[in-house]
């Protein structure tokens, strides 16, 4: 499509829907949003951009291949399984500890975080290999 509406509207709209990506990822635990729903909203931006300027654009500003992004994250879902399994305890089970973070002092991280992070990749290439591949096949 060759719009120069569509074209200066993506360009804005691609930094604030992924820091609303951002956003979601971070309020997941407490309130709806989490890895899921904002892997979703990380792959907008991206299909947009591909019907604005075609799949190669979009694939040359996304710079990895969609597919690297699914194996990372059953990587990091794994890894977050593998840590409360070697901790003694079941597949999967949450660990909790603290991070020292220069300016908000101690923040409490855990494997759940890590387990969001790899359903936030996994969807969000998942997405986007989807999407991709139908606009090339336009």
């Amino acid at each position: 499509m060759n719009s120069l509406i569509l074209q200066t509207t993506t360009r804005y709209l691609m930094p604030l829907l992924l820091l609303f990506s951002i956003f979601l990822f971070g309020r997941g635990h407490n309130e709806p949003g989490g890895g899921f729903v904002a892997g979703l909203v990380a792959a907008a931006p991206f299909a947009l951009y591909s019907i604005a300027y075609g799949a190669p654009a979009a694939r040359r500003v996304l710079r990895l291949d969609p597919r690297g992004f699914i194996g990372l994250g059953l990587l990091l879902i794994v890894l977050a399984g593998l840590l409360g399994a070697g901790s003694g305890q079941p597949f999967l089970s949450g660990l909790w500890g603290y991070v020292p973070v220069p300016g908000l002092g101690a923040v409490d991280l855990g494997t759940p975080v890590l387990f969001d992070l790899g359903v936030y990749l996994g969807v969000f290439g998942v997405t986007l290999t989807i999407i991709l591949a139908m606009e090339e096949a336009d």
